[in-house]
């Protein structure tokens, strides 16, 4: 059975909890942003470079049958 929670008391325990809450400086949410940039171009170049060779070894596996 679930035990029933007074809302006053409630909201005071949310903000117990949100009081806990390390919020991240401007500086961290600047570089942490321009890191995901960063990693996700990376991770663009290297999907386009993978897809590059293996669309030209499957032409150079087409022609050799073809």
């Amino acid at each position: 059975m679930a035990r029933t929670t007074n809302p006053l008391q409630f909201i005071q325990q949310v903000r117990a909890e949100v009081s806990k809450v390390v919020w991240p400086t401007r500086r961290e949410v600047v570089l942490t942003t321009i890191m995901v940039f960063i990693m996700a171009t990376l991770t663009a170049i290297f999907f386009a470079l993978v897809d590059i060779l293996i669309r030209s070894g499957l032409q150079g596996i087409l022609t050799l049958f073809g």
